[in-house]
């Protein structure tokens, strides 16, 4: 390999026969000099293939995007990750596109192991493992193939395709007190038994922070409800009907919210993010004793966000930017230090890996690649970002305006992301010409992406909710009845 890479004068010098003699005396200085120079910088200096890196992909369970320290909440206790911030690059406009199940972990994942949006798997929320996937392309491309998680509400198919699995018992660590442990234990394990002649492409699909949540006391003694600061956006209840009022994460806490309850399921949301960032730094520590830590890219995400109290809303299936908004984080070699506002979805992670390790990308995916960005060349990955859920609502995010529709009770939001992040003040009636300007991309998108559902409804529902009504719609069964009282 080094001779071809860096002896091609010589081979040139060669050529002609008459010039053998100088050049075996040309050749064996060339090489002393080549090891001398190996010596000192570490590996030659035109290698026909570069050292592959390793690559670490980590994704917790309804983790919001405000919840990491180094990343602004100075509240919550979160070191390792912090480290990840101060080494690589932070994404602070990186979604979920949206699901076509209540369970909003199931598609996430999907998209995430196959590239595609969920509309290509023909109202199915699971990738089939024989269209694009993730760990088939790194498998491919020489590296070991590592997923150890959850199995609930994932991508079970495609995961089926890794040459080492192990599942946990997902519930059974959310009651332990320690997320994070068993699947960084297993992690750990992995790496002292692993091919160390290939390079490793590890996913750890984390149990945590999803409900229940329950933390050790240790970790729950790093904070005092009462000086949780509940959300900017925090509401006694949502002000309307967005389709998804009744479903089971919105059963967690009573109507309307209040604040010492909300205060209460923010104790254990960040209890249960600290303990799984001290486990995970059990996992970095291997890899750096093993000195696989430099040569190793991490990427740090979560399946999509959570509202835990704003907008009134206490789960995923919503399109606020709490909803489906995620924290990223990536660091490793080649990836530039910083914090960037270019917008991206997860599913885009599995094109951007293939760009950073050189393997093949499949064909038939709808992710891009944002390894440009990480590697400080440009600060945009997309020029906007189309979200969805379910039938019943849809967005166009342009960077700056972002227009929310609801197609069963005919509602629209606009939001100007720049002066209202937190999406406080709907502004769609004072800017009409916007609405029907986003709206427009809204549609031409549903078209790109086989999004087949109406925009609107010929006879839409009442939208209008309180407190009271929303107690009364969870106490009525699907066909309207009221629900027998629990014994």
């Amino acid at each position: 390999m080094y001779f071809f890479c860096l002896g091609f004068e010589m081979q040139s010098f060669a050529a002609n026969g008459s010039y053998m003699t100088n050049y075996k005396k040309f050749s064996l200085k060339w090489m002393i000099l080549q090891l001398l120079i190996s010596s000192i910088f570490g590996s030659g200096v035109c290698a026909a293939e570069a050292i592959k890196p390793n690559v670490l992909f980590i994704v917790a369970d309804d983790q919001r995007a405000d919840t990491i320290h180094a990343l602004g909440n100075k509240l919550i206790k979160t070191p390792n990750l912090d480290q990840l911030v101060h080494e690589g690059m932070s994404f602070h406009r990186a979604y979920c596109l949206g699901a076509n199940s209540g369970a909003v972990c199931t598609p996430s994942r999907n998209m995430f192991m196959s590239g595609q949006v969920y509309f290509r798997w023909g109202g199915k929320s699971i990738a089939a493992a024989e269209g694009p996937n993730f760990p088939v392309a790194m498998k491919t491309h020489g590296y070991e193939t590592y997923h150890t998680g959850k199995k609930g509400n994932t991508a079970t198919l495609i995961q089926a395709t890794f040459e080492h699995l192990e599942y946990i018992n997902e519930n059974q660590e959310r009651l332990s007190g320690e997320h994070g442990k068993a699947i960084v234990a297993n992690a750990v394990g992995f790496l002292e038994k692993r091919d160390k002649s290939r390079p490793f492409f590890m996913y750890l699909g984390l149990e945590g922070p999803h409900d229940p949540r329950v933390a050790a006391a240790s970790y729950l003694g790093m904070y005092k409800p009462e000086e949780i600061p509940l959300p900017k956006n925090f509401l006694p209840y949502h002000p309307f009907d967005n389709g998804a009022l009744t479903i089971r994460d919105e059963a967690l806490a009573p109507w309307p919210r209040t604040e010492m309850d909300t205060r209460k399921q923010l104790h254990e949301y960040y209890a249960c993010i600290t303990s799984i960032d001290t486990h995970l730094g059990k996992l970095f520590s291997k890899l750096k004793a093993d000195k696989l830590y430099d040569n190793t890219i991490v990427i740090y995400s979560s399946d999509h966000g959570l509202a835990v109290g704003s907008h009134g809303l206490f789960g995923k299936q919503n399109l606020y930017e709490d909803g489906m908004r995620v924290p990223l984080v990536v660091r490793g070699p080649g990836v530039k230090h910083g914090e960037t506002q270019a917008m991206c979805y997860l599913h885009d992670i599995f094109p951007t890996v293939c760009e950073l390790t050189g393997a093949k990308l499949p064909d038939k995916i709808d992710g891009r690649s944002f390894a440009s960005v990480l590697r400080g060349e440009t600060n945009q990955a997309r020029e906007h970002i189309v979200l969805s859920y379910q039938k019943s609502q849809r967005a166009f995010n342009d960077g700056r305006f972002k227009i929310m529709q609801y197609p069963q009770i005919n509602r629209t939001q606009l939001f100007d992301l720049e002066a209202d992040p937190e999406e406080n003040s709907d502004i769609a009636a004072k800017h009409p010409d916007k609405v029907k300007e986003l709206m427009a991309k809204l549609a031409l998108e549903q078209t790109i992406l086989g999004d087949t559902d109406p925009l609107t409804s010929e006879n839409p529902k009442p939208g209008d909710v309180t407190a009271e009504t929303i107690n009364g719609m969870l106490n009525k069964d699907a066909n309207g009845a009221k629900k027998p009282k629990k014994k």
